[in-house]
């Protein structure tokens, strides 16, 4: 019996709208004559869900008890019996409940697809086993319900159930997904649209990556080696000369002028490191590629022109930018053939583009003939081959007879492989013409003599010289790769080590100044700029009493660090091959002290333009708001002293009121500048202590005098304490609840609620006024700010920065969101007592 088919529906979020276009494919199949019953589905309340699943037969689910619980789930009997087309099954990664056939239902859908059963089904992003720390992260909710990678990937087909994060808030917030006491937690939890739209990405992340899998297996089935234009990818080849950023540039156009194309840069590397390019310049490169939206990779290969196309072929590559090579032509023979020519005629149907730049010329450099082993291995070869072969020739000479000619031939070439293997080509070479000679006169007629009698004498001490020095040459080789290997693992190490102290917190400079003395053993190093020493490294004994390198020493070497500093060197001479490293840590200490020259330049300005704006702000406050209440009291004051007695008592105790109205006013506005500049100066003093909500929010409402004809209170029981400073929490409040008050609509309650979520306690104060665009919503906390104010008669405009200002001090944050149907809703989060955080999420998701 064939395999039934798996057909997946994969969404974003909850409320997307996976199970109704599952039911609206069934009654399509239907439709068509298909036999098809619904498993079992998950309507969650919604009426047009549940009306899709007017006119399709659903099968009875199966009950279970667990600890008195009736528990209801799929019946895989009922419908292995009943042997439909097809079943719709909602809710893939569902558990079971105990007791059940299978622990999950994803085990149901595998054996109903065995019975050749094809199945329609359901699933989240956040369900996906290798997706759900991600989802974590993002949203701080653990989802406990996951299915394996491998389930999804095997199935026939997978799509996306797409949905704007916006259009999917709209329907959270009308009522279509959630009912109406969840609709404000699930808003402003897990339904934030930073979240949603993070969620959504993953979810077309991930199709998109099974599309790209699915094409190159389907190419690798059929023996596809050309490359399919799905999208324009564009791979640049850097050498890693000044010629890769004009390369890069004309990449990028590439790729922009195709519609969105994909930018990959590449550069080779042989096997044995050695033909290594510059490290500064690929880093800058490297910089470059991630600024222009693309990736870098490196990759190892000794054919650069093969390695280049396998690789363009590998990621699907429809275009090959390379630099035009510059060289002489009648080099051309002695260099090799040319990559350019060799990459266009293996590139098949990838496009290639050659690229004129200025900085394309290729320098003609002869090899070296050194060799990869130590002076040390060298030189005991030459010993063994000295001494070794005389010994030897001796215990030959003593042992031959007439028989053995042949055995004492192969002695010397054996002894000469032997010589090979310890010092390399040199001493091999010295050690086979030693032994060639010898044999010669010791061994081969006419003997003691070093004429050779046949031909193929000859022959043979050629072949045995040929034979060592392929040894040979595959010794230094090795040799070098070996020595190769080491010494970019020193480098990685020492890179790693850079890295993980700045990452701990090490000053960037020290650390790389450090690494620098360290991986160099030199006695000291020395940061330098306009002559003063701005950071140094090494120079002291193991004490640290007295110093190795005095400041006056002069330096070994100096080498420039960007355009105003130098790095003072004392020790002994870098190798060539140490050069490459220090060029890479040289490029990171300017960068590094770019970093610290731009943070030093901006602690300077930053204060200097904030004390700007607030004394701006504060002059024009003082101008309108503290004028208004001074100037009343003055008037008041000053008519009490002229009028005298003259006044009659309900005009004195009038004044008397209007004076102590206005002095109160003005006592509460100087008091919130004093309590801005503790909170701008650091020195507003916070204690944190256990508050329940509601010990906050009742003395808040007592305060205002307001009762539930103004306020609807939506206060959960459970919520558990938070850590927050009582008397500032609930000046916070009062603030809020002044607000909210002051742009209600008449004849509308502000509504104040309270939930937990995610291990901390939020509180949240409503209205349904004319709300605020959000990208305004950073503008309501900058001080002296009155959104929409124009009287002159609400303050300030402290009470949005003060209330920030002190629920931030509390470790908490205060954030404005839309309310559903027009308004503002301002969220405080406070930290829960770790032991009253809720082991289960308060959400329940789909």
């Amino acid at each position: 019996m064939a395999r039934g088919k798996l057909r997946v529906l994969l969404g974003a979020a909850p409320g997307v709208g996976k199970t109704y276009a599952m039911l609206d494919e069934g009654r399509s199949l239907k439709e068509a004559g298909q036999d098809v019953v619904v498993g079992v589905v998950e309507t969650h309340g919604r009426p047009a869900t549940e009306a899709m699943t007017e006119g399709l037969e659903i099968l009875p689910r199966r009950i279970y008890n667990y600890r008195g619980v009736e528990l209801s789930e799929m019946d895989v009997e009922a419908i292995l019996a009943r042997s439909p087309d097809v079943v719709l099954v909602d809710e893939l990664a569902h558990t079971n409940a105990p007791g059940s056939r299978h622990e999950k239902r994803w085990e149901d859908v595998d054996e109903l697809l065995d019975a050749g059963i094809d199945v329609i089904s359901t699933v989240n992003i956040q369900h996906i086993e290798s997706l759900n720390d991600v989802v974590e992260d993002i949203t701080g909710v653990i989802q406990r319900e996951t299915i394996p990678d491998e389930i999804l990937r095997a199935a026939n087909q997978v799509e996306v159930v797409d949905l704007a994060p916006q259009a999917l808030r709209d329907r959270l917030a009308a009522g279509h997904v959630y009912t109406a006491e969840r609709i404000d937690a699930a808003l402003s939890n897990y339904f934030r649209l930073g979240n949603l739209t993070a969620l959504r990405e993953l979810a077309l992340r991930w199709v998109a990556d099974e599309v790209d899998t699915a094409l190159l297996d389907y190419r690798n089935q059929h023996g596809i080696d050309n490359s399919w234009e799905a999208r324009e990818r564009v791979v640049v080849a850097l050498t890693g000369g000044p010629e890769g950023e004009a390369l890069l540039r004309r990449g990028a156009r590439i790729a922009a002028h195709s519609g969105g194309g994909e930018l990959i840069a590449v550069h080779v590397i042989s096997q044995d490191g050695l033909r290594a390019a510059p490290p500064g310049t690929l880093s800058a490169q490297r910089l470059l590629v991630e600024h222009l939206g693309g990736t870098y990779h490196q990759i190892v290969g000794d054919d650069i022109p093969h390695a280049l196309v396998d690789f363009a072929k590998a990621v699907n590559a429809t275009q090959l930018v390379l630099g035009a090579t510059r060289r002489p032509w009648l080099l051309g023979p002695l260099a090799g053939p040319d990559v350019n020519n060799t990459v266009i005629r293996s590139s098949e149907t990838i496009d290639v583009h050659i690229v004129n730049t200025t900085a394309s010329a290729k320098r003609l450099a002869l090899p070296r003939l050194t060799s990869g082993l130590t002076v040390r291995r060298r030189l005991v070869g030459v010993i063994l081959a000295l001494v070794g072969v005389p010994l030897l020739t001796w215990l030959l000479v003593a042992t031959r007879t007439d028989e053995s000619l042949t055995s004492d031939v192969l002695a010397f070439l054996v002894f000469a492989v032997v010589v090979a293997l310890v010092g390399g080509i040199w001493p091999a070479l010295l050690a086979a013409i030693m032994s060639g000679l010898l044999a010669n006169y010791f061994f081969i007629p006419p003997l003691h003599t070093l004429t050779i009698g046949q031909p193929s004498g000859f022959v043979a001490l050629l072949l045995s010289i040929v034979v060592v020095f392929l040894v040979s040459f595959v010794v230094d080789r090795a040799a070098r790769l070996t020595r190769a290997t080491r010494r970019t693992a020193a480098e990685s190490e020492v890179l790693v080590a850079v890295a993980g102290n700045v990452l701990r917190g090490q000053d960037a400079v020290q650390a790389i100044l450090d690494r620098i003395a360290e991986a160099f053993s030199l006695d000291a190093v020395r940061l330098m700029r306009d002559g003063n020493v701005v950071a140094e490294s090494g120079g002291t004994t193991l004490d640290e009493a007295e110093p190795l390198v005095t400041a006056a020493a002069p330096p070994t070497a100096t080498y420039p660090v960007g355009e105003t500093a130098t790095l003072a060197v004392h020790g002994p001479d870098l190798a060539a091959s140490e050069r490459r490293l220090m060029g890479v840590l040289l490029a990171q200490l300017e960068a590094a002290l770019e970093a610290n020259d731009l943070a030093e330049t901006a602690s300077e300005v930053e204060p200097l333009a904030a004390s700007e704006r607030v004394r701006t702000a504060l002059l024009a406050a003082l101008s309108h708001d503290l004028r208004r209440p001074l100037a009343a009291a003055t008037a008041a004051v000053s008519g009490l002293k002229t009028m005298g007695d003259a006044l009659s008592e309900t005009d004195r105790q009038e004044l008397l009121s209007t004076a102590n109205e206005s002095l109160t006013t003005l006592s509460d506005l100087v008091n919130d500048l004093l309590d801005v500049s503790r909170l701008q100066a650091g020195v507003l003093v916070i204690a944190r202590t256990p508050v329940e909500p509601a010990d906050a929010i009742i003395p808040a409402m007592e305060e205002l005098g307001l009762g539930p004809d103004q306020v609807e209170l939506d206060c959960d029981p459970d919520v558990p304490a938070a850590l927050a400073d009582p008397v500032l929490l609930q000046r916070v409040i009062v603030n809020l609840l002044l607000n909210a008050q002051r742009f209600a609509p008449p004849g509308t309650k502000v509504r104040l609620s309270t939930s937990a979520f995610a291990q901390t306690v939020e509180i949240r104060v409503t209205d349904h006024g004319p709300g605020i665009s959000p990208e305004r919503f950073d503008e309501i906390f900058l001080p002296f700010q009155r959104q929409g104010d124009t009287d002159n008669n609400t303050g300030l405009g402290l009470g949005l920065a003060l209330s920030k200002g002190f629920i931030e001090g509390m470790g908490g944050t205060l954030n404005p969101e839309d309310t559903p149907g027009g308004g503002l809703t301002m969220v405080i989060s406070l930290e829960a007592l770790p032991e009253a955080i809720p082991t289960t999420s308060v959400l329940e998701l789909e």
